[in-house]
């Protein structure tokens, strides 16, 4: 118990590397004890990351990451073992815990093959996810960024469906290239400090002192392994291929989880290496937020299209991800909150509508829409926890959608009205897409015989979705744990990245109430704080008249 209590973090991380190393030891033919014992340790890795929610500080005065842990690993290259949180990676750790042990249950009838290596390679691939957010080491975050890699390929290569190798090899050579130039990027930003340590908060630090070819540099550089794992346009061609042609397991923990490490890095990397010239970093900024538009648009157009339920979810996830990426570099703090806590959301959406189209596959074997219609008459339940999901992953007030989305376009419109406004026709886009697919799936005559007594959810499938279900309707009822949690580490990121805006906000409150003192145009915007922007562009910077 006291190396528990001192060394939570490690028990955490590594749980699910002991559950892998006793199924080594497990015959190949018992495949009931795999899955138990899969499970189990899924099942184990949850409740020991419980602790970790309250016992995060939220006093003022903790520090900034908590429940650290050092140790030397490499010391002549100053590499150390080096794990801590704070409450972006808290919530992101939760996440990853209770995703993992709801996709491992939900495997526990659909694989039927080589059960010994499955549940192995799924429990590694959520030692190299927990690590990522825990990792407070360039190196040590960068092993564990390539550890996920491959249980991810095998994953997908082996247990998927009929082109599997066509989308194991895309996903591992996209995400590769991303990490080849990610991991120059880190050896630049070593080199270049001088400090012979892999320490990140060291790193990120001396940054700010290099001169702006060099920090535009290192932004594009970690930029590309973050713009592919989002996955945010152009770069997101993998993610539908990968998405179908992965068990529904590998699509609930791909899009519940992997995606986020993308949107992690961007927080916890990109914003600290923006350049410190206020035309280089007005530039880049404005091409993030422009990217975002046109993802969150691109993606909703293109579901309209799709023929197959589990491809048109998986480009849902490209545009739902582009309203995170637009809130992180709106740089204000209800932008960078609201993405975070739309990254939970996404994950319990999505991870939802997943297992809903797994528990389809399961007893139809097709994911078509056309060959289904009128399930709500045999699968009543089914059809309630369907229509729940949908409208979680829609945005429908009193459920976790609507809160992200809503402080996103908040924290957005502070920067420049016509970002939200064309945001907003991604949420318009995203309900006629998903009320479309409900509607056929469930609505209407039972055209096909084969849907006529198709059986309605068992024990183990609401045992997958009902935790889902709840923390939709906890979030998007009652989400001021989560603002709490996020309140400290998103205002120290604001006042890194963007140090004027507390100042401008204080500025701004007593002329809010005067119609003179807003701008007579969106060209006469004031500049992001602290810099100097020319007139007339469409400045990232919070409008006066918002405040």
């Amino acid at each position: 118990m006291e190396f528990y209590n001192t060394h939570i973090l490690t028990v955490v991380l590594f749980t699910p590397l002991v559950g892998a190393l006793v199924l080594l030891f497990v015959p190949r033919e018992n495949e009931t004890g795999h899955r138990i014992i899969g499970n189990l340790f899924a099942l184990i890795g949850l409740i020991v990351s419980l602790p970790l929610m309250w016992r995060f500080s939220l006093d003022p005065g903790a520090p900034r990451y908590q429940f650290m842990e050092n140790a030397d690993w490499i010391p002549s290259i100053g590499a150390h073992y080096s794990l801590g949180i704070d409450g972006i990676s808290l919530l992101l750790v939760m996440l990853t815990t209770l995703l993992g042990a709801i996709s491992i249950l939900s495997s526990w009838s659909a694989i039927k093959m080589r059960t010994k290596e499955y549940y192995i390679l799924f429990l590694l691939l959520q030692v190299g996810m927990l690590g990522v957010f825990m990792a407070l080491d360039f190196f040590l975050f960068y092993m564990f960024w390539e550890v996920m890699l491959v249980p991810m390929y095998f994953l997908i290569g082996v247990w998927g469906s009929d082109r599997r190798l066509y989308a194991a090899i895309k996903f591992f050579l996209y995400t590769l290239i991303g990490s080849v130039i990610m991991l120059l990027g880190i050896l630049a930003l070593y080199f270049k400090a001088g400090a012979m340590t892999f320490d990140m908060p060291t790193l990120l630090a001396s940054a700010s002192q290099f001169d702006t070819h060099t920090q535009v540099l290192l932004f594009w550089a970690f930029f590309f392994a973050f713009a592919i794992k989002v996955p945010m346009f152009p770069f997101h061609t993998w993610l539908p291929d990968a998405h179908t042609e992965a068990p529904t397991a590998g699509s609930v923990i791909l899009a519940g989880v992997l995606l986020k490490m993308g949107t992690y890095g961007f927080i916890r990397f990109s914003l600290p290496l923006l350049p410190t010239d206020a035309a280089a970093r007005h530039k880049i900024i404005t091409i993030m937020l422009v990217l975002s538009v046109v993802g969150i648009i691109y993606g909703a157009l293109v579901c309209m299209m799709q023929k197959d339920m589990k491809k048109l979810i998986a480009y849902s996830s490209v545009s739902h991800l582009a309203f995170c990426t637009l809130g992180i570099f709106a740089l204000t703090p209800n932008g960078l909150s609201g993405s975070v806590i739309q990254q939970i959301n996404h994950g319990i959406s999505t991870g939802a509508l997943f297992l809903i189209v797994g528990v389809l596959y399961e007893r139809r074997h097709t994911r078509l829409i056309s060959e289904y219609g009128g399930l709500s008459t045999p699968m009543p339940n089914f059809a309630a926890v369907y229509m729940i999901a949908t409208l979680s992953s829609l945005g429908l007030p009193l459920l976790n959608g609507f809160i992200g989305e809503f402080v996103i376009l908040r924290g957005t419109y502070e920067v420049n009205v016509r970002y939200v406004a064309w945001a907003v026709t991604g949420i318009i886009l995203g309900a006629a897409y998903l009320l479309w697919l409900y509607q056929r799936v469930m609505f209407g005559p039972i055209t096909n015989p084969a849907n006529e007594h198709l059986p309605d959810l068992n024990a183990r499938e609401w045992a997958t979705l009902l935790p889902l279900v709840i923390l939709a309707f906890w979030i998007g009822i009652y989400p001021k744990p989560l603002f709490r949690v996020l309140e400290r580490p998103v205002q120290q990121i604001v006042e890194q990245v963007n140090p004027g805006y507390f100042g401008a906000e204080r500025a701004s409150a007593p002329v809010a109430a005067s119609p003179a003192a807003a701008p007579a145009d969106m060209g006469a915007m004031p500049g992001m704080p602290g810099m100097s922007m020319p007139a007339g562009e469409a400045s990232p910077a919070p409008a006066t008249g918002s405040k």
